[in-house]
Protein backbone atom coordinates (compact mmCIF):
# COMPACT_ATOMS: atom_id res chain seq x y z
CA UNK A 1 0.00 0.00 0.00
CA UNK A 2 1.34 3.58 -0.86
CA UNK A 3 1.99 6.17 1.81
CA UNK A 4 -1.13 8.38 2.34
CA UNK A 5 -0.47 11.87 3.28
CA UNK A 6 -2.66 15.21 3.35
CA UNK A 7 -1.39 18.01 1.79
CA UNK A 8 -2.59 21.46 1.36
CA UNK A 9 -5.75 20.32 0.13
CA UNK A 10 -6.31 16.69 0.83
CA UNK A 11 -4.75 13.43 -0.53
CA UNK A 12 -4.26 13.21 -4.24
CA UNK A 13 -2.46 9.84 -6.04
CA UNK A 14 -2.48 8.40 -9.75
CA UNK A 15 -5.66 6.24 -10.12
CA UNK A 16 -5.12 2.60 -9.83
CA UNK A 17 -1.41 3.17 -8.38
CA UNK A 18 -1.79 4.59 -4.51
CA UNK A 19 -5.44 5.77 -5.89
CA UNK A 20 -7.40 2.69 -5.50
CA UNK A 21 -10.90 1.78 -3.59
CA UNK A 22 -9.00 -0.16 -1.30
CA UNK A 23 -7.50 3.02 -0.47
CA UNK A 24 -10.02 5.27 -0.76
CA UNK A 25 -11.99 2.75 1.56
CA UNK A 26 -9.34 3.46 4.43
CA UNK A 27 -9.27 6.94 4.03
CA UNK A 28 -12.81 6.74 4.15
CA UNK A 29 -13.04 5.30 7.56
CA UNK A 30 -10.09 7.46 9.00
CA UNK A 31 -12.58 10.62 8.38
CA UNK A 32 -15.49 8.80 9.42
CA UNK A 33 -13.90 8.24 12.75
CA UNK A 34 -12.93 12.05 12.75
CA UNK A 35 -16.84 12.38 12.21
CA UNK A 36 -18.03 9.97 14.77
CA UNK A 37 -15.59 11.81 17.77
CA UNK A 38 -16.75 15.41 16.76
CA UNK A 39 -20.46 15.02 15.55
CA UNK A 40 -23.38 13.90 16.51
CA UNK A 41 -26.51 12.72 14.15
CA UNK A 42 -25.80 14.61 11.11
CA UNK A 43 -25.74 13.54 7.53
CA UNK A 44 -22.04 13.74 5.34
CA UNK A 45 -21.91 15.13 2.04
CA UNK A 46 -20.51 12.90 -0.26
CA UNK A 47 -19.33 14.92 -4.00
CA UNK A 48 -17.05 14.22 -7.00
CA UNK A 49 -15.35 16.13 -9.76
CA UNK A 50 -15.61 15.12 -13.48
CA UNK A 51 -12.48 12.25 -13.16
CA UNK A 52 -11.95 8.80 -14.18
CA UNK A 53 -13.75 6.71 -11.80
CA UNK A 54 -14.66 9.72 -9.66
CA UNK A 55 -18.32 9.00 -9.23
CA UNK A 56 -17.75 5.42 -8.27
CA UNK A 57 -15.43 6.48 -5.49
CA UNK A 58 -17.49 8.86 -4.00
CA UNK A 59 -20.75 5.71 -4.21
CA UNK A 60 -17.36 3.53 -1.57
CA UNK A 61 -16.99 6.62 0.23
CA UNK A 62 -20.73 7.05 0.55
CA UNK A 63 -20.90 3.30 1.35
CA UNK A 64 -18.64 3.45 3.74
CA UNK A 65 -20.21 6.39 5.79
CA UNK A 66 -23.33 4.12 5.53
CA UNK A 67 -21.42 1.11 7.42
CA UNK A 68 -20.26 3.37 10.10
CA UNK A 69 -24.21 4.53 10.40
CA UNK A 70 -24.45 7.55 8.95
CA UNK A 71 -26.87 8.97 6.17
CA UNK A 72 -25.23 9.93 3.15
CA UNK A 73 -26.08 12.94 0.82
CA UNK A 74 -24.49 12.57 -2.87
CA UNK A 75 -24.57 14.62 -5.15
CA UNK A 76 -26.36 13.41 -8.37
CA UNK A 77 -23.97 14.77 -10.86
CA UNK A 78 -20.27 16.34 -10.66
CA UNK A 79 -20.15 19.32 -8.37
CA UNK A 80 -17.73 22.28 -7.67
CA UNK A 81 -15.65 22.38 -4.86
CA UNK A 82 -17.21 25.64 -3.45
CA UNK A 83 -20.87 24.64 -4.09
CA UNK A 84 -20.41 21.25 -2.00
CA UNK A 85 -18.46 23.60 0.35
CA UNK A 86 -21.13 26.24 1.05
CA UNK A 87 -23.92 22.97 0.88
CA UNK A 88 -22.15 21.45 3.93
CA UNK A 89 -22.72 24.57 5.81
CA UNK A 90 -26.12 24.92 4.74
CA UNK A 91 -27.83 21.73 5.01
CA UNK A 92 -25.95 21.57 8.61
CA UNK A 93 -23.92 18.73 7.69
CA UNK A 94 -21.17 17.03 9.37
CA UNK A 95 -19.17 17.92 6.89
CA UNK A 96 -18.47 17.20 2.97
CA UNK A 97 -15.57 14.36 1.46
CA UNK A 98 -15.22 15.59 -2.17
CA UNK A 99 -13.59 13.47 -4.76
CA UNK A 100 -10.94 15.33 -6.79
CA UNK A 101 -7.52 16.13 -7.92
CA UNK A 102 -8.22 19.73 -8.57
CA UNK A 103 -6.16 20.80 -11.60
CA UNK A 104 -3.91 17.89 -11.49
CA UNK A 105 -3.27 15.48 -14.92
CA UNK A 106 -5.95 13.13 -15.98
CA UNK A 107 -4.16 10.01 -13.93
CA UNK A 108 -4.90 11.68 -10.38
CA UNK A 109 -7.89 11.41 -8.59
CA UNK A 110 -8.09 12.82 -4.61
CA UNK A 111 -9.74 13.44 -1.80
CA UNK A 112 -10.26 15.82 0.89
CA UNK A 113 -12.43 16.98 3.81
CA UNK A 114 -14.50 19.96 4.15
CA UNK A 115 -15.56 20.24 7.75
CA UNK A 116 -19.18 21.92 8.39
CA UNK A 117 -17.80 25.79 8.61
CA UNK A 118 -17.45 25.40 4.95
CA UNK A 119 -13.30 26.30 4.56
CA UNK A 120 -10.40 23.94 4.03
CA UNK A 121 -9.84 21.47 7.17
CA UNK A 122 -6.86 22.76 9.55
CA UNK A 123 -4.05 21.36 10.32
CA UNK A 124 -5.75 19.77 13.55
CA UNK A 125 -8.36 17.83 11.59
CA UNK A 126 -6.09 16.29 8.87
CA UNK A 127 -3.34 15.51 11.57
CA UNK A 128 -6.37 13.52 13.32
CA UNK A 129 -7.04 11.83 10.24
CA UNK A 130 -3.71 10.69 8.95
CA UNK A 131 -3.27 9.64 12.38
CA UNK A 132 -6.54 7.11 12.19
CA UNK A 133 -5.21 6.40 8.89
CA UNK A 134 -2.17 4.74 10.41
CA UNK A 135 -4.09 3.27 13.06
CA UNK A 136 -6.42 1.01 10.72
CA UNK A 137 -3.35 0.18 8.89
CA UNK A 138 -2.04 -1.15 11.75
CA UNK A 139 -4.85 -2.64 13.15
CA UNK A 140 -4.61 -0.49 16.86
CA UNK A 141 -8.05 0.94 15.31
CA UNK A 142 -10.23 -1.94 14.61
CA UNK A 143 -13.24 -1.03 11.72
CA UNK A 144 -16.83 -2.06 12.91
CA UNK A 145 -20.05 -1.63 11.33
CA UNK A 146 -22.53 0.16 13.06
CA UNK A 147 -25.41 -1.35 14.02
CA UNK A 148 -28.13 0.76 12.05
CA UNK A 149 -27.03 1.42 8.41
CA UNK A 150 -26.86 4.73 7.31
CA UNK A 151 -29.04 6.00 4.53
CA UNK A 152 -27.96 6.96 0.82
CA UNK A 153 -30.26 10.15 -0.84
CA UNK A 154 -29.43 12.07 -3.73
CA UNK A 155 -29.15 15.80 -3.70
CA UNK A 156 -28.48 19.05 -5.99
CA UNK A 157 -27.37 21.58 -4.49
CA UNK A 158 -26.89 24.02 -7.64
CA UNK A 159 -30.05 26.06 -7.16
CA UNK A 160 -29.80 27.33 -3.47
CA UNK A 161 -25.70 28.39 -4.60
CA UNK A 162 -27.40 30.56 -7.49
CA UNK A 163 -29.65 31.77 -4.55
CA UNK A 164 -26.74 32.67 -2.55
CA UNK A 165 -24.54 34.34 -5.11
CA UNK A 166 -27.24 36.98 -5.55
CA UNK A 167 -27.08 37.73 -2.55
CA UNK A 168 -23.19 38.56 -2.67
CA UNK A 169 -22.64 40.28 -6.02
CA UNK A 170 -24.22 43.60 -6.60
CA UNK A 171 -27.89 41.78 -8.90
CA UNK A 172 -28.41 45.27 -10.30
CA UNK A 173 -25.42 46.12 -11.89
CA UNK A 174 -26.03 42.80 -13.77
CA UNK A 175 -29.41 43.26 -15.06
CA UNK A 176 -28.49 46.02 -18.15
CA UNK A 177 -25.23 44.41 -18.68
CA UNK A 178 -24.64 43.33 -22.04
CA UNK A 179 -20.33 42.05 -22.40
CA UNK A 180 -19.62 39.48 -24.66
CA UNK A 181 -17.72 36.85 -22.47
CA UNK A 182 -16.63 33.59 -23.41
CA UNK A 183 -16.02 30.92 -20.42
CA UNK A 184 -13.67 27.86 -20.59
CA UNK A 185 -14.92 24.99 -18.63
CA UNK A 186 -11.95 23.01 -19.18
CA UNK A 187 -14.34 19.43 -19.20
CA UNK A 188 -14.64 20.34 -15.18
CA UNK A 189 -17.13 20.80 -12.72
CA UNK A 190 -17.70 24.55 -13.58
CA UNK A 191 -20.13 23.11 -16.68
CA UNK A 192 -23.20 25.25 -16.62
CA UNK A 193 -22.62 27.00 -13.46
CA UNK A 194 -21.03 30.25 -14.44
CA UNK A 195 -22.47 30.39 -17.95
CA UNK A 196 -26.06 29.65 -16.85
CA UNK A 197 -25.79 32.00 -14.06
CA UNK A 198 -24.60 34.71 -15.80
CA UNK A 199 -27.43 34.03 -18.14
CA UNK A 200 -29.72 33.67 -16.00
CA UNK A 201 -28.94 37.31 -14.18
CA UNK A 202 -27.92 39.60 -17.32
CA UNK A 203 -27.90 40.36 -20.71
CA UNK A 204 -24.56 39.09 -21.60
CA UNK A 205 -23.92 37.45 -24.63
CA UNK A 206 -22.34 34.42 -23.15
CA UNK A 207 -20.28 31.41 -25.07
CA UNK A 208 -19.52 28.36 -23.42
CA UNK A 209 -16.12 26.21 -24.33
CA UNK A 210 -15.47 22.54 -23.48
CA UNK A 211 -18.77 22.57 -21.49
CA UNK A 212 -18.97 18.59 -21.00
CA UNK A 213 -16.91 15.98 -19.33
CA UNK A 214 -13.88 14.69 -21.16
CA UNK A 215 -11.75 12.61 -18.45
CA UNK A 216 -8.84 13.13 -19.95
CA UNK A 217 -9.60 17.07 -20.40
CA UNK A 218 -9.00 17.19 -23.88
CA UNK A 219 -5.48 16.00 -23.84
CA UNK A 220 -4.24 19.06 -21.74
CA UNK A 221 -4.96 19.66 -17.37
CA UNK A 222 -7.59 21.21 -15.92
CA UNK A 223 -5.53 24.32 -15.12
CA UNK A 224 -6.79 28.09 -15.97
CA UNK A 225 -3.18 28.92 -16.19
CA UNK A 226 -2.12 30.98 -19.38
CA UNK A 227 -0.71 27.67 -21.28
CA UNK A 228 -3.93 25.67 -20.90
CA UNK A 229 -6.55 28.74 -22.19
CA UNK A 230 -5.12 29.51 -25.55
CA UNK A 231 -8.58 28.23 -27.61
CA UNK A 232 -9.98 30.35 -25.09
CA UNK A 233 -7.72 33.39 -26.17
CA UNK A 234 -7.96 32.68 -29.94
CA UNK A 235 -11.76 32.67 -29.52
CA UNK A 236 -11.56 36.04 -27.96
CA UNK A 237 -9.47 37.87 -29.85
CA UNK A 238 -11.22 36.12 -32.80
CA UNK A 239 -14.85 37.30 -31.84
CA UNK A 240 -13.43 40.26 -30.02
CA UNK A 241 -15.34 39.71 -26.77
CA UNK A 242 -14.81 41.12 -24.00
CA UNK A 243 -13.58 38.84 -21.41
CA UNK A 244 -12.22 35.40 -21.40
CA UNK A 245 -12.84 32.99 -17.72
CA UNK A 246 -12.28 29.73 -16.70
CA UNK A 247 -12.20 27.61 -13.72
CA UNK A 248 -9.88 24.55 -13.14
CA UNK A 249 -11.35 21.28 -12.48
CA UNK A 250 -13.29 21.17 -9.32
CA UNK A 251 -14.11 25.24 -10.12
CA UNK A 252 -12.21 26.83 -7.24
CA UNK A 253 -10.04 28.22 -8.97
CA UNK A 254 -10.30 30.94 -12.03
CA UNK A 255 -8.42 31.62 -14.69
CA UNK A 256 -9.24 35.66 -16.36
CA UNK A 257 -8.26 37.35 -20.21
CA UNK A 258 -9.00 40.49 -21.26
CA UNK A 259 -10.07 41.78 -24.59
CA UNK A 260 -6.92 41.72 -26.01
CA UNK A 261 -6.81 38.24 -25.00
CA UNK A 262 -3.76 38.91 -22.36
CA UNK A 263 -4.22 36.75 -19.35
CA UNK A 264 -4.17 37.90 -16.08
CA UNK A 265 -2.61 35.82 -13.10
CA UNK A 266 -4.55 35.69 -9.38
CA UNK A 267 -1.98 37.96 -8.50
CA UNK A 268 -3.78 40.75 -10.99
CA UNK A 269 -6.83 39.38 -10.48
CA UNK A 270 -6.81 39.60 -6.29
CA UNK A 271 -5.39 43.02 -6.38
CA UNK A 272 -7.70 44.28 -8.84
CA UNK A 273 -11.02 42.77 -7.06
CA UNK A 274 -9.56 44.54 -3.82
CA UNK A 275 -9.52 47.82 -5.14
CA UNK A 276 -13.33 46.91 -6.67
CA UNK A 277 -14.65 45.81 -3.66
CA UNK A 278 -13.27 48.35 -1.46
CA UNK A 279 -13.58 51.63 -4.19
CA UNK A 280 -16.61 50.39 -5.37
CA UNK A 281 -19.03 48.25 -3.13
CA UNK A 282 -17.12 49.65 -0.08
CA UNK A 283 -16.18 46.83 1.74
CA UNK A 284 -14.83 47.41 5.33
CA UNK A 285 -12.00 44.95 6.88
CA UNK A 286 -9.19 43.44 6.62
CA UNK A 287 -7.40 41.95 3.09
CA UNK A 288 -5.74 38.55 3.90
CA UNK A 289 -2.75 37.18 1.71
CA UNK A 290 -0.29 34.49 1.95
CA UNK A 291 3.39 34.64 2.24
CA UNK A 292 3.55 33.76 -1.55
CA UNK A 293 0.97 36.29 -2.77
CA UNK A 294 1.68 39.58 -4.39
CA UNK A 295 2.73 43.24 -1.87
CA UNK A 296 0.48 44.79 -4.30
CA UNK A 297 -2.23 44.20 -1.49
CA UNK A 298 0.10 45.55 0.71
CA UNK A 299 -0.04 48.55 -1.29
CA UNK A 300 -3.58 49.19 -2.05
CA UNK A 301 -4.41 48.18 1.78
CA UNK A 302 -2.09 50.70 2.81
CA UNK A 303 -4.06 53.53 0.23
CA UNK A 304 -7.19 52.21 1.60
CA UNK A 305 -6.01 52.41 4.83
CA UNK A 306 -7.26 48.61 5.32
CA UNK A 307 -5.59 46.03 7.61
CA UNK A 308 -3.09 43.68 5.86
CA UNK A 309 -2.56 40.17 7.36
CA UNK A 310 0.16 37.64 5.98
CA UNK A 311 -0.77 33.77 6.31
CA UNK A 312 1.55 30.56 5.76
CA UNK A 313 1.01 29.38 2.38
CA UNK A 314 -2.14 27.51 2.19
CA UNK A 315 -5.89 28.55 1.77
CA UNK A 316 -6.89 26.78 5.01
CA UNK A 317 -4.54 29.62 6.87
CA UNK A 318 -7.07 32.74 4.95
CA UNK A 319 -10.05 30.46 5.92
CA UNK A 320 -9.10 30.41 9.41
CA UNK A 321 -8.78 34.25 9.30
CA UNK A 322 -11.81 34.46 7.36
CA UNK A 323 -14.02 32.39 9.87
CA UNK A 324 -12.35 34.97 12.44
CA UNK A 325 -12.58 38.50 11.36
CA UNK A 326 -14.60 40.60 8.68
CA UNK A 327 -12.28 39.64 5.45
CA UNK A 328 -12.97 41.51 2.52
CA UNK A 329 -11.10 39.23 0.44
CA UNK A 330 -8.65 36.60 1.09
CA UNK A 331 -6.48 35.54 -1.53
CA UNK A 332 -3.43 33.17 -2.74
CA UNK A 333 -0.87 33.79 -5.87
CA UNK A 334 -2.03 30.15 -6.76
CA UNK A 335 -5.30 31.18 -7.57
CA UNK A 336 -7.98 30.99 -5.29
CA UNK A 337 -9.93 33.56 -3.13
CA UNK A 338 -12.88 34.87 -1.39
CA UNK A 339 -14.86 37.68 0.11
CA UNK A 340 -16.63 39.05 2.70
CA UNK A 341 -19.92 37.54 2.90
CA UNK A 342 -19.03 33.84 1.54
CA UNK A 343 -17.62 30.61 3.06
CA UNK A 344 -14.35 30.56 3.53
CA UNK A 345 -13.02 28.38 0.71
CA UNK A 346 -11.87 29.16 -2.63
CA UNK A 347 -14.44 30.08 -5.33
CA UNK A 348 -13.34 30.23 -8.64
CA UNK A 349 -17.18 30.98 -9.89
CA UNK A 350 -17.51 33.93 -7.78
CA UNK A 351 -13.92 35.51 -8.74
CA UNK A 352 -15.42 34.76 -12.22
CA UNK A 353 -18.50 37.10 -11.36
CA UNK A 354 -16.70 40.02 -9.52
CA UNK A 355 -14.85 40.50 -12.43
CA UNK A 356 -17.59 40.63 -14.72
CA UNK A 357 -19.31 43.21 -11.83
CA UNK A 358 -15.86 45.68 -11.37
CA UNK A 359 -16.18 45.80 -15.55
CA UNK A 360 -20.29 46.78 -14.84
CA UNK A 361 -19.21 49.66 -12.03
CA UNK A 362 -15.83 50.89 -14.02
CA UNK A 363 -17.38 51.10 -17.95
CA UNK A 364 -14.01 50.37 -19.03
CA UNK A 365 -12.02 47.28 -20.62
CA UNK A 366 -10.39 44.99 -17.97
CA UNK A 367 -6.93 46.50 -19.50
CA UNK A 368 -7.52 50.02 -18.64
CA UNK A 369 -9.16 48.90 -15.44
CA UNK A 370 -5.61 47.36 -14.79
CA UNK A 371 -3.64 50.81 -16.13
CA UNK A 372 -5.41 52.83 -13.47
CA UNK A 373 -4.75 50.63 -10.78
CA UNK A 374 -0.91 50.39 -11.49
CA UNK A 375 -1.51 54.27 -11.99
CA UNK A 376 -2.79 54.61 -8.65
CA UNK A 377 0.29 52.51 -7.07
CA UNK A 378 3.25 54.17 -9.15
CA UNK A 379 4.69 50.78 -10.39
CA UNK A 380 3.84 47.27 -12.06
CA UNK A 381 5.12 43.88 -9.99
CA UNK A 382 6.43 41.70 -11.85
CA UNK A 383 6.19 37.62 -10.15
CA UNK A 384 6.99 34.50 -10.98
CA UNK A 385 6.80 30.82 -9.22
CA UNK A 386 9.66 28.38 -10.29
CA UNK A 387 9.23 24.56 -9.37
CA UNK A 388 12.64 23.52 -8.97
CA UNK A 389 12.49 19.83 -8.87
CA UNK A 390 15.96 18.13 -7.32
CA UNK A 391 16.93 15.33 -5.48
CA UNK A 392 16.12 14.82 -1.52
CA UNK A 393 20.07 15.40 -1.04
CA UNK A 394 19.78 18.93 -3.32
CA UNK A 395 16.45 20.03 -2.19
CA UNK A 396 17.66 19.54 1.49
CA UNK A 397 21.25 21.44 0.69
CA UNK A 398 19.22 24.47 -0.91
CA UNK A 399 17.00 24.80 2.08
CA UNK A 400 20.09 24.52 4.35
CA UNK A 401 21.59 27.21 2.34
CA UNK A 402 19.12 29.62 2.67
CA UNK A 403 18.29 28.66 6.59
CA UNK A 404 21.53 28.83 7.79
CA UNK A 405 23.50 30.85 5.69
CA UNK A 406 20.93 33.53 4.91
CA UNK A 407 22.59 35.38 1.95
CA UNK A 408 23.11 39.01 2.42
CA UNK A 409 22.30 40.23 -0.91
CA UNK A 410 21.05 38.80 -4.25
CA UNK A 411 21.50 40.51 -7.57
CA UNK A 412 23.14 43.67 -6.12
CA UNK A 413 20.30 43.79 -3.68
CA UNK A 414 20.95 44.16 0.13
CA UNK A 415 18.77 41.63 2.28
CA UNK A 416 17.33 43.83 4.54
CA UNK A 417 14.80 41.52 6.40
CA UNK A 418 14.07 38.22 6.38
CA UNK A 419 10.70 35.86 7.64
CA UNK A 420 10.80 32.09 8.47
CA UNK A 421 7.39 31.15 9.34
CA UNK A 422 6.78 28.75 5.94
CA UNK A 423 9.85 28.37 4.24
CA UNK A 424 12.33 31.56 4.26
CA UNK A 425 11.57 35.05 2.55
CA UNK A 426 13.84 37.48 1.97
CA UNK A 427 12.83 41.46 1.64
CA UNK A 428 15.64 43.77 -0.19
CA UNK A 429 16.59 47.19 -0.04
CA UNK A 430 14.19 48.46 -2.89
CA UNK A 431 11.69 47.66 -1.11
CA UNK A 432 9.14 46.10 -4.56
CA UNK A 433 11.62 43.02 -4.05
CA UNK A 434 11.30 39.83 -2.20
CA UNK A 435 12.06 36.28 -2.52
CA UNK A 436 10.32 33.30 -0.89
CA UNK A 437 12.03 29.61 -1.01
CA UNK A 438 9.35 26.88 0.44
CA UNK A 439 10.11 23.01 0.03
CA UNK A 440 6.94 20.79 -0.55
CA UNK A 441 6.27 18.67 1.76
CA UNK A 442 5.39 15.48 -0.51
CA UNK A 443 7.70 15.72 -3.33
CA UNK A 444 11.43 16.34 -4.33
CA UNK A 445 10.32 20.22 -5.10
CA UNK A 446 11.67 23.56 -3.99
CA UNK A 447 9.15 26.26 -4.82
CA UNK A 448 10.65 29.78 -5.56
CA UNK A 449 8.70 32.83 -5.87
CA UNK A 450 9.74 35.94 -6.73
CA UNK A 451 8.32 39.18 -7.20
CA UNK A 452 10.13 42.30 -8.24
CA UNK A 453 9.31 45.97 -10.30
CA UNK A 454 11.38 44.93 -13.57
CA UNK A 455 11.80 42.16 -15.98
CA UNK A 456 15.16 42.11 -15.67
CA UNK A 457 15.31 42.11 -11.89
CA UNK A 458 13.20 38.80 -12.69
CA UNK A 459 15.10 37.39 -14.34
CA UNK A 460 18.21 38.43 -12.72
CA UNK A 461 16.76 36.92 -9.56
CA UNK A 462 15.75 33.32 -11.37
CA UNK A 463 19.56 32.84 -13.26
CA UNK A 464 20.53 33.71 -9.11
CA UNK A 465 18.12 31.02 -7.80
CA UNK A 466 19.28 28.49 -10.82
CA UNK A 467 23.18 28.99 -9.78
CA UNK A 468 22.19 27.81 -6.16
CA UNK A 469 20.80 24.86 -7.31
CA UNK A 470 23.95 24.03 -9.54
CA UNK A 471 26.67 25.19 -6.27
CA UNK A 472 25.40 21.74 -4.76
CA UNK A 473 28.19 19.85 -6.38
CA UNK A 474 31.22 22.63 -5.84
CA UNK A 475 30.17 22.71 -2.24
CA UNK A 476 30.11 18.91 -1.37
Amino acid sequence: MGKISFGTDGWRAIIAGDFTFDNVNLVAKAIGYYIKNNYRNKPVLVGYDTRFLAKEFAIEVSNVMNDMGFNTLVTSEPIPTPVIAFAAKNLNSAGAIMITASHNPPEYCGIKYIPDYAGPATPDITDEIVSNVKLLEDGSLEFKKATVRGNLEYICPKEKYFEFLKSIIDLDKFKNLELKVAYDALYGTGQNYLNVFLSQISRCKIRALHNYRDVLFGGGMPEPSEGYLKELKEFVLENKFDLGLSNDGDADRFGILDENGDFYNPNKVISLLLRHLVKNRKFKGSVVRTLATTHLLDKLAKLYDVELIETPVGFKYIGAEMRERDVIIGGEESGGLSILGHIPEKDGILADLLIVEMLSYEKKSLSQIWKDLISEIGYEPYNKRLDLHLTDEVKKYVMNKFKNETPNEMIGLKVIGVKTIDGVKLYFEDTNSWLLVRASGTEPIIRAYIETDSKEKLSAFEIAMKEIVASHGQDN
